[in-house]
């Protein structure tokens, strides 16, 4: 087995390892297995947020859209510093009900809001509707650094499985807790990997000056924006899509709640958007690739290929294991909210009266469901890995309406409004992805999907507005 694939899955056991010594002393009920008890202060959010950053979609999707779109790449750097000036406003608010109230994941916020057992049960299914292609992306991503770092000798569908048993162990172990642990580990590891061949592998090809004269030269115009009819209108519809719903994701709303204080969210607020400027990193490893591995058929590869290269077999591993990192800690994140919405916001309420024990058993379940589910469809899809993310942002960013005036403007908003708006923009995600629709009039049709979405809600909630409304996020907490 080369020497790669021995670092490799070196980082996976010490991940697994990480992830079930974080239960030890902890008594692992349903809160602290989602949330950790809402016990988190300001170093763990921040790796748990983070971990929305870094993921697989960053290593290699990021890198590989930049080696075959151009241009239209830099919507990536753009969203998250959109996601993260929205959170200073939009997440201490959410944080305040979610305390008060006792709430455990996002479809209880919808449930509570409008006292709404099916809006909540709504929410649920799509919330887990969204989270499997974003699995998949990471389990797919997972794959291929495996494959490739073993030369072909591990196949892509081994890694993965793999990769799910050891994500299923520890998640089933130790919930959110062990997943902030290996947090940590891949943070530090992605950060020196992405600066370290983010300047290494443009000077290998001349400097960055060099690099982009060339990549010009030889297709001009694939830098700016407007190529494979990704104009101006896709960009900033597409920015403004994955911008409102970066907090919109289950796990991520999940993380919200996992602090010990609001102002943990606000400091986070103001520190995030420097790790955006990490992502300039990711992109130069796409541009140099051009130069170096021109070509590539699959632009997932991108990054490895022209690791794989440049470098010997050592560092590849661990580039590679910073690689895996990325997939493993978003992965178990998606994999305990996921199996939440199911036994909390499903389960409980079409059966009734159950017990907590029982809905905790029902969760760990379905943890591994879950995970079966993710790789048959990892073993089946040959989609890009920045289109699998794209697709499960127009289903969450359909919550981003009624939780926007939840929080700041709850007297214009109804369940039925609500609900009608989910329903509406849902429904047309459905029809763009079932006809294989990504552009319409040049704007991202997510984005159409949320607009319709906005109108249904207010027109509805107009039609069925009572006088008897709540306060903004319920009485007694301030907006």
């Amino acid at each position: 087995m080369p020497i790669s694939s021995v670092m490799i899955f070196a980082t996976i056991l010490i991940a697994l390892i990480l992830g079930i010594l974080a239960r030890i002393g902890k008594q692992m009920n349903l809160e602290q297995w989602t949330i950790a008890g809402r016990g988190f202060g300001a170093w763990f959010v921040f790796l748990l947020l983070a971990g929305e950053i870094y993921t697989t979609f960053t290593f290699l999707g990021a890198s590989g859209w930049a080696y075959g779109t151009g241009g239209a790449s830099a919507y990536i750097l753009a969203y998250g510093a959109i996601a993260y000036l929205l959170s200073y406003f939009l997440l201490p608010p959410i944080w305040r009900y979610a305390k008060e109230h006792q709430l455990i994941s996002q479809p209880d916020f919808f449930n509570k809001q409008f006292d709404s057992k099916w809006l909540g049960i709504l929410v649920a299914i799509v919330g887990v509707v969204a989270i499997i292609p974003y699995l998949q992306l990471q389990m797919t991503g997972l794959g291929l650094i495996v494959s490739v770092a073993s030369s072909g000798s591990i196949s892509q569908s081994a890694a993965i499985a793999i990769a799910m048993m050891v994500l299923a162990v520890y998640v089933t172990a130790s919930g959110v807790i062990g997943t902030a642990w290996t947090a940590v580990l891949k943070d530090i590891a992605i950060l020196a990997v992405v600066l370290f061949i983010g300047i290494a592998l443009p000077l290998h090809v001349g400097g960055f000056r060099e690099m982009f004269t060339k990549i010009n030269a030889e297709n001009p115009g694939f830098l700016v924006i407007g190529g494979h009819g990704m104009g101006v209108p896709w960009f900033i519809s597409t920015v403004g899509l994955t911008g409102l719903g970066f907090y919109m994701w289950p796990q991520a709303f999940a993380a919200i709640y996992t602090a010990r204080h609001e102002k943990v969210l606000r400091r986070n607020a103001i520190f995030l958007p420097l790790y955006q400027l990490i992502l300039l990193f990711v992109f130069f490893v796409g541009f140099a690739a051009i130069i170096i591995v021109p070509g590539l058929k699959n632009t997932n590869l991108a990054l490895l290929a022209a690791v794989q290269k440049v470098y010997p077999g050592c560092v590849i591993g661990i580039i590679g294991g910073a690689g895996v990192l990325t997939a493993i800690v978003p992965g178990s994140m998606l994999l305990v909210a996921s199996s939440t919405l199911v036994a909390e916001n499903i389960y409980r309420p079409l059966v009734g009266d159950v017990s907590a024990e029982r809905v905790e058993a029902v969760a760990k379940v379905m943890v591994w469901v879950i995970a079966a589910l993710a790789f048959f469809f990892s073993l089946h899809s040959n989609a890009a890995i920045v289109l699998l993310l794209l697709t499960g942002y127009n289903f969450v960013t359909q919550f981003f309406p009624s939780v926007l005036l939840a929080v700041f403007a709850r007297n214009y908003i109804t369940k039925a409004g609500a609900f009608s708006g989910i329903i509406a923009g849902v429904a047309l995600v459905v029809y763009f992805t079932m006809t294989t629709q990504s552009i319409l009039w040049g704007l991202n049709t997510g984005f159409i999907a949320l607009v319709v979405n906005m109108a249904v809600v207010y027109v509805i909630s107009l039609a069925t507005r009572s006088t008897n409304l709540k306060s903004p996020l319920g009485s007694g907490v301030q907006a």
